[in-house]
């Protein structure tokens, strides 16, 4: 079991620990025990107006020369210092992630190595962006000549949510500093405890002051002054659609460019020509893998009706043999979701699709076996009609609702049917078929026989209310530059529009 103890750290501001100014603090709770393990410091709108300064002075000292101007070489080697410092740190970081959040040991083991692979991918992306400063235009007078710039936007604001605490902060902040930004962090409430220790691998490899500085605490208290402040130049939002919506409703009021990535209500179609088992493996790791909160989740099930018996009396089997138990515990492939709000969240959608007519096939109660913890037995729901709470709203827990489907075109017109276009997968040995659907698929995210692999190299983010704007591969560092044209005017002739006034 664990006998891991949360750090007691402060606020990260200008390079060092700083002391939130109204001194509050928010307690971290186990989710697999209940119990307070530790405080984090809380951040309020004078911490914010601290953290913006640090990150406008670090932008411009010595004329931008120490790192928004500097070589992306220069910056390429903070970001692999960091990258092996996540990967020495390894066991006690992913201790840290799983005690917070309440994710499997195993999971959070991988996401380190995730985090470290993300930091090096875009060290390799930072070195890059010097080659392709001054890529000429071709422009078609040849009496000019053209080229463009790729700048750092500026300061930036980076909100993050607790599913991926440390892995969904470093999508961020490893493009942003790659491109020469300087940012300031505001991980979720729920779980912030890997991101102070970030700052502290931060401060050990020398990261210039200000570069990223990081504030725990509240949305309302922190996140919504970082958002509308108006000498942060771009906010960039993970988390649900709401708030993504209010973040973008204080920005507009600045004209601050945002990206937002929100909720989603994926769909996974499986025809009838699989491998029933192994499309059923998929189908559970789809929805049920984080403890079922993914926000790219594939919690709409559509299988062809040819074979949904079958097909669900397995799932239903599998997914009761899934091991709940301690994050810590050997084999957990399922821990407690991340606070008691969004246990009882769970819940509700659960009997809200029961009081609907919606048939629960298995689990959406507490495990018998664990009297305390925020921990629910993975649920799946059929006799789902498209007007139910449960297809239409993203439920953010392991719960998988079910439809069958007769024909490809039916299984599309069900797989759009959401206000949501983040992922989607398709389940098939026809190989012309998967091409089909990925191109009718309303998302920015399709998986072919698979549902979930993420890599650093591939861009993510949505259509429709799931957002806008690409984290990831080269759309990452992107997010993260504005574009210049320099155009020089290269003939010894006059410019000859204006007639000269005559000579005296």
């Amino acid at each position: 079991m664990a006998t891991t103890t949360v750090p007691r750290r402060q606020l990260f501001i200008g390079g060092q620990w700083t002391e939130p100014v109204r001194r509050k603090t928010l307690p971290v709770v186990n989710p697999a025990t209940e119990d307070i393990i530790g405080y984090i410091p809380a951040a309020t709108s004078e911490d914010v107006e601290l953290a913006v300064e640090a990150a406008r002075k670090a932008l411009t000292r010595n004329k931008g020369k120490d790192w928004s101007r500097a070589s992306g070489a220069v910056r390429a080697r903070y970001l692999r210092a960091i990258a092996a410092k996540v990967t020495e740190r390894k066991s006690e970081l992913a201790n840290l992630e799983a005690i917070d959040c309440g994710k499997p040991l195993d999971e959070a083991a991988w996401d380190m190595d995730d985090v470290a692979g993300c930091f090096e991918y875009y060290a390799d992306l930072a070195e890059g962006l010097d080659a392709k400063q001054k890529a000429p235009l071709s422009l078609p007078l040849d009496t000019f000549k053209g080229y463009i710039l790729k700048e750092p936007i500026g300061v930036v604001g980076l909100i993050t949510p607790w599913n991926y605490p440390l892995l969904m902060a470093v999508w961020k902040v490893a493009p942003s500093l790659a491109a020469g930004c300087t940012a300031i962090l505001k991980p979720s409430e729920l779980a912030s405890v890997t991101c102070l220790e970030l700052a502290d691998i931060c401060r050990e490899v020398g990261l210039p002051p200000g570069v990223l500085n990081i504030l725990t605490g509240l949305g309302t208290e922190a996140g919504a002054p970082l958002a509308s402040h108006p000498q942060v130049d771009k906010i960039v939002f993970t988390g649900s659609t709401a708030t993504g919506s209010n973040i973008m409703t204080s920005a507009a009021r600045l004209v601050k460019p945002v990206s937002l990535e929100l909720g989603g209500k994926s769909p996974i179609i499986v025809f009838d020509d699989v491998e029933i088992d192994k499309a059923v493996e998929w189908t559970m790791f789809g929805c049920f893998w984080t403890n079922g909160q993914i926000c790219s989740a594939t919690s709409r099930l559509l299988v062809h009706e040819r074979i949904a018996g079958e097909f669900l009396d397995k799932l239903v089997k599998w997914t009761k043999n899934i091991k709940i138990s301690d994050p810590f515990e050997e084999g957990c492939r399922l821990g407690p979701v991340v606070s008691k709000g969004q246990y009882e969240r769970v819940m509700k959608f659960v009997s809200n699709a029961r009081n609907e007519g919606a048939t629960v096939l298995c689990g959406g109660a507490r495990p018998e076996h664990l009297k305390k913890g925020y921990f629910v037995e993975p649920a799946i729901i059929s006799n789902v009609t498209t007007s139910m709470e449960i297809w239409r709203e993203e439920v953010f827990g392991p719960v998988l609702c079910v439809k069958t489907f007769s024909t490809e075109d039916e299984a599309i017109q069900l797989a759009n049917d959401s206000q949501y276009g983040l992922a989607g997968a398709v389940l098939s040995t026809d190989l012309e078929r998967c091409d089909r659907v990925s191109k009718a698929f309303e998302a920015g995210i399709v998986w072919v026989n698979c549902s979930q692999p993420c890599f650093s190299q591939a861009p993510w983010g949505g259509t429709k209310r799931s957002g806008f704007g690409r984290e990831l591969g080269e759309w990452g560092l992107e997010n993260y530059l504005s574009v210049k044209q320099v155009t020089q005017y290269i003939s010894d002739e006059p410019w000859g529009w204006y007639k000269p006034p005559s000579k005296l």
